[in-house]
C-alpha cells in the first residue's frame, strides 16, 4: 500500500462515523481475510434500529469481490460448521440491534478482485426492506482478536472445501 492510501486508511478509520439510513445506523464494521492473497474474506458489524418498527437486511453489494452474500455458519452436531448463504437475510428487531460477528451471521465476500490488506477500506452496500440503501466504508483490520481466537483465519475456523450444494464446511478447534 502507498504512502498515500496509508494515511487515507487510518484517516477513515480513526474518523469513521456510524453509517445512518432513516432508523438504520451501522457501528464498529471491520473486515477480515485469512491472508493478503486471499479470494475470500468477511465484514462484521453491528446493525442498530432505533425504529418503530422491524426492518431486514435483505441484501448486500460491493464491487470488491466477484459476489457479495449475506452468510451464517450452523453446525452439522458433529463438530462441523457449514457457512451457508441466508438468501432471506437478517431480521433487525425495532428498537434491537443484529450483531454481524465473526462464528456467526456475516457478510461474505466471495471471489476478491484485488490483494486485500491491514488498513484498506472495503466500500459495500446494505440494502435495507424498509431503510432502504445504507453505504458503509469497511476497514479491514487483521490485528483484531475476535471472541479470544486472534492470529487465526475467520476467527479461529479452519475452511475445508466447499461442497457442491455451495455450502462451506468449517471446522472448530476443541482448544
Amino acid at each position: 500500500m502507498s504512502p498515500f492510501k496509508l494515511i487515507l486508511a487510518a484517516t477513515a478509520v480513526a474518523f469513521a462515523l456510524p453509517a445512518v439510513a432513516g432508523d438504520i445506523v451501522i457501528t464498529d464494521p471491520y473486515a477480515r481475510v485469512s491472508t493478503t492473497m486471499s479470494k475470500s474474506g468477511a465484514a462484521f458489524m453491528v446493525i442498530e434500529n432505533h425504529g418503530a418498527q422491524a426492518d431486514r437486511l435483505v441484501s448486500v453489494s460491493s464491487d470488491v469481490a466477484d459476489r457479495t452474500e449475506l452468510h451464517t455458519h450452523i453446525s452439522d452436531g458433529n463438530g462441523v460448521m457449514q457457512m451457508v448463504e441466508v438468501p432471506e437475510g437478517f431480521s433487525i428487531p425495532m428498537h434491537g440491534t443484529h450483531a454481524l460477528q465473526r462464528g456467526g451471521d456475516h457478510v461474505m465476500f466471495l471471489g476478491l478482485k484485488d490483494a486485500v490488506a491491514d488498513g484498506d477500506v472495503l466500500h459495500l452496500v446494505l440494502h435495507f426492506e424498509h431503510a432502504g440503501d445504507v453505504a458503509v466504508d469497511v476497514p479491514v483490520d487483521l490485528k483484531r482478536d475476535g471472541q479470544g481466537m486472534a492470529n487465526m483465519p475467520m476467527g479461529g475456523m479452519q475452511m475445508m472445501h466447499g461442497a457442491p450444494d455451495g455450502t462451506m464446511p468449517m471446522h472448530m478447534p476443541n482448544n
